[in-house]
């Protein structure tokens, strides 16, 4: 599966009228999703399609510091890709930002997502 197919699920699953704003750095270019686009992606299939095609261990999630997903003590974080979505959708300023990592890059990892919210 091509990482460049996950980025376009991931663009379109955020619906047609598309305010994300693009991200881009030198090792991983992404998507700062809004909080409407961010519910939207939540309640959708994308999350599912997106772990169907990439293993929970190529993908990395930045939680917030007050999340109610748990985090081990390796940095494990145990929920899924929608449940860590989800929950930044349901906070009313909640939003992701979405990263499609440069392939061997972010210790082959190849999406991280970032939760944020105030």
């Amino acid at each position: 599966m091509s990482t460049a197919l996950v980025g376009a699920a991931v663009i379109v699953g955020a619906g047609t009228a598309c305010a994300a704003e693009p991200v881009a750095l030198p090792d991983r270019i992404g998507l700062h999703l809004t909080h409407e686009e961010t519910k939207s992606v939540a309640d959708g299939p994308i999350p599912a399609v997106i772990s169907m095609m990439v293993p929970l261990n190529r993908i990395g999630v930045g939680l917030e510091a007050d999340t109610g997903i748990y985090k081990d003590e390796h940095g494990g974080v145990h929920a899924s890709l929608r449940q860590a979505i989800m929950e930044a959708a349901n906070h009313s300023d909640g939003t992701v930002t979405i990263y499609l990592n440069a392939p061997g890059t972010r210790n082959g990892r190849v999406l991280d997502i970032y939760q944020n919210w105030n």
